[in-house]
């Protein structure tokens, strides 16, 4: 499983950097999986989780290597995409916010649980959801920051495509990304969860 999580992301990461749309914009957009692929390193002998989310940050890196390569207002099959359904933009933005919220929601509720922070189903899954909305809210304000620092070189970063409400509808497909992920993956990662519970 670990070489082949390895196999996969250094592929892609390769991949995406080959002539990508921006090299600025690139290193801006795959520096969150670099850090995650460290952090994950560091952490594999004390902490290892579980496969199910192996997998789902691997996918989150994936979907932030394309986006890096392309920029995410320019990935080729949500183009296609957006003169099919007649959409005003490419929308593959929408889809890094909502792994956004996805992702990110089942690590904290991994470390929630095996950590015994807080015990009670409802409040852990309130705390998990807010705790998503305010790691959105603070990447727009890094994509803000960067903006001010580097002028117009962090236009393809921000993505906003014209649209005046673009950072509200990033938090919110960040909300229901984290929606998604408890509603559908709990019981998966409840089964994945026993081994660790019981150690």
């Amino acid at each position: 499983m670990k070489y082949l999580w390895l196999t996969l992301f250094f592929a892609v990461f390769i991949w995406s950097g080959i002539n990508p749309k921006d090299y600025f914009t690139w290193i801006l957009e795959v520096f969150p999986a670099i850090i995650g692929l460290f952090v994950l390193a560091l952490t594999y002998n004390s902490f290892r989780l579980t496969t199910l989310l192996y997998i789902l940050i691997l996918i989150h890196c994936i979907i932030l290597m394309i986006g890096g390569h392309y920029t995410y207002a320019e990935v080729p099959l949500f183009d296609t995409i957006k003169e099919l359904f007649h959409q005003s933009r490419n929308n593959y933005d929408k889809i890094g916010h909502l792994a956004q919220g996805f992702i990110p929601a089942m690590i904290a509720r991994e470390i929630v649980i095996r950590k015994n922070i807080i015990l009670y189903p409802k409040w852990r899954a309130f705390f998990i959801i807010y705790f998503c909305l305010a790691l959105s809210a603070f990447y727009e304000l890094i994509e803000w920051w960067v903006a001010i620092l580097s002028g117009q070189g962090a236009s393809a970063f921000l993505g906003t495509q014209g649209d005046i409400w673009d950072t509200q509808s990033d938090m919110l497909m960040a909300l229901i990304g984290a929606i998604l992920a408890l509603v559908f993956l709990s019981k998966i990662h409840n089964r994945q969860l026993e081994v660790y519970i019981k150690k």
